[in-house]
């Protein structure tokens, strides 16, 4: 039988579940390694779907975090060659009405803003961003303050995500998870309620107040 998930609101990640970012976030951390003289082949990998400053921490504690993230948000604030809407992006936004989404993300929030709007994409009411939670992903801070700004128990969400990070901070949350393979392939996804390649693969019906999530 085909999966259906029942909620009363989306919660959704930015990159890569909205937009494509990745040669920008790949381009940035690249910069951030060559510059310090760091060892860290793997650090997009381990950059993605948590916050900048965790990963400072991760790969360099002897470094300013702090000053670190500053550099890295700039960097990526003066770079947009590449961001671009993902599949279905547009269409489901489009599609949902003011209070039954928002967008949790593990960057800022200008550089949020900047990338939707570049991505020629509606901006949400409800935008948490890395700054307005005190831990980021794979703690459920973001999405449950999410919910709680749309008046509804994460509970009664859907977390759509494309990082293993993502998905488990949407598990941590009590929400429904919705897996995206645009980052990560299926195998490291395993732990969502369903996963597809993009967005464009859902359909989105409405019952009520109930919104049905399914796969064409």
């Amino acid at each position: 039988m085909p999966v259906v998930l029942k909620c009363e609101a989306i919660l959704s990640d930015l990159d890569g579940v909205l937009v494509d970012s990745h040669t920008v976030v790949e381009r940035t951390w690249r910069r951030w390694i060559e510059r310090h003289g760091i060892d860290a082949p793997d650090i997009v990998r381990r950059a993605h779907g948590r916050r900048s400053i965790e990963t400072v921490r991760d790969v360099a504690p002897e470094l300013n975090a702090d000053e670190e993230v500053r550099w890295l948000a700039e960097a990526e604030l003066g770079d947009f060659e590449g961001v671009v809407a993902l599949p279905g992006a547009a269409a489901i936004l489009g599609a949902l009405r003011s209070g039954e989404w928002a967008v949790v993300t593990s960057g800022g929030r200008e550089l949020a803003q900047r990338r939707l709007a570049h991505a020629k994409l509606p901006l949400p009411n409800i935008l948490i961003a890395a700054e307005d939670v005190a831990v980021g992903k794979p703690a459920p801070d973001g999405y449950l303050t999410a919910a709680e700004r749309l008046q509804c128990s994460a509970t009664n969400c859907v977390v759509i995500e494309d990082t293993p990070p993502g998905i488990q901070a949407g598990r941590n949350s009590g929400a429904q998870t919705l897996a995206l393979t645009t980052t990560f392939p299926a195998d490291m996804l395993t732990e969502a309620d369903l996963i597809v390649p993009h967005l464009d693969h859902l359909v989105l019906q409405r019952t009520g107040s109930t919104l049905l999530i399914s796969v064409r």
